[in-house]
């Protein structure tokens, strides 16, 4: 199949990563590949800023300029002009999201790592749409290529094996992609995930009573059943959100605080003010948990 399977962004003097997509392949070629690509990450400076590393099955594009290079993993029949319409649509958001200081005081792994939001998205659509936007700068790369073609390597160069085998730079990041780890959860945290799974138990008990009575006798107050499932779902993704990393969560927990707002104001007559309290409430303390509880900064394990 003709695709785009892996993408991220490195930091162009050291190949240190600063963001990668998240999903995972287990086939014995693309880990293998993945360890060529690291390999190739820490010595991009020795390189002209465009380049492709060809293997039967896999092949590796990257575009470096300034600071960053952005690196993708590819089927071998996917088209290289496309790879490289992709790489610096990559690129373009990256530099639009991030300044060069930034990026120069970045000392750890995947420091931006609500990026992979943007990464899977253009990845996306550059293999599941017809990619009309990337066919607008087709001619544009192609003319570039022609006046500077990108250096061609082979996954089998001697100079990717040294990468892999010596303890070098290659050595310093041992994985492509990121591990999700978070924070211990605390005695207050714990406070507000039992009285979120009270709110929602609640707020699920009375949605179906409310049903069954409705759709019965009055279709009319079917308003109310979605104000108490709704409010019902925001409790589990408040729980889930607290207890495992997920991008751009300050977005969608503001939206899940909104939601039980809102439902809960609607539900005024049915619920009395010191009800309706008591739910903004454990939403206002599960979000203020969620936000607070940050990943862990592990530091790799560095052979230096």
């Amino acid at each position: 199949m003709s695709m785009i399977f892996f993408a991220c962004v490195v930091r162009v003097r050291d190949g240190l990563p600063l963001s990668a997509s998240t999903d995972f392949h287990f086939n014995q070629d693309f880990l293998e590949c993945r360890k060529r690509l690291k390999a190739l990450s820490s010595i991009l400076a020795r390189y002209p800023s465009r380049g492709t590393a060809k293997g039967r099955d896999l092949s590796i594009h990257f575009l470096s300029s300034g600071d960053i290079a952005c690196m993708a993993i590819c089927s071998s029949n996917y088209s290289t002009i496309m790879a490289f319409c992709f790489l610096e649509e990559l690129q373009w958001e990256f530099a639009a999201s991030y300044d060069t200081t930034s990026i120069s005081l970045a000392s750890r792994p995947y420091a931006f790592l609500e990026f992979d939001n943007v990464i899977q998205k253009v990845k996306w659509h550059f293999n599941c749409t017809s990619g009309s936007r990337a066919k607008v700068n087709w001619e544009k790369v192609e003319e570039e290529m022609k006046f500077q073609p990108p250096v061609e390597l082979k996954l089998e160069d001697a100079e990717l094996m040294n990468g892999l085998a010596n303890g070098g730079h290659a050595e310093v990041h041992v994985e492509v992609v990121p591990t999700y780890r978070m924070q211990r959860v605390t005695p207050l945290g714990i406070l507000s995930l039992v009285l979120n799974i009270m709110c929602g138990a609640l707020n699920l008990i009375r949605g179906v009573h409310l049903a069954e009575h409705s759709f019965q006798e009055d279709h009319e107050v079917i308003g109310n059943v979605i104000a108490f499932f709704l409010p019902f779902l925001a409790c589990v993704f408040q729980c889930y959100l607290y207890l495992f990393y997920s991008s751009t969560r300050k977005v969608k927990t503001f939206i899940l605080f909104f939601l039980v707002c809102s439902c809960n104001v609607y539900l005024y007559g049915l619920r009395n003010v010191w009800q309706i309290a008591f739910h903004i409430g454990v939403a206002s303390l599960s979000s203020y948990q969620i936000l607070t509880r940050q990943l862990m900064e592990k530091q790799p394990d560095c052979g230096v």
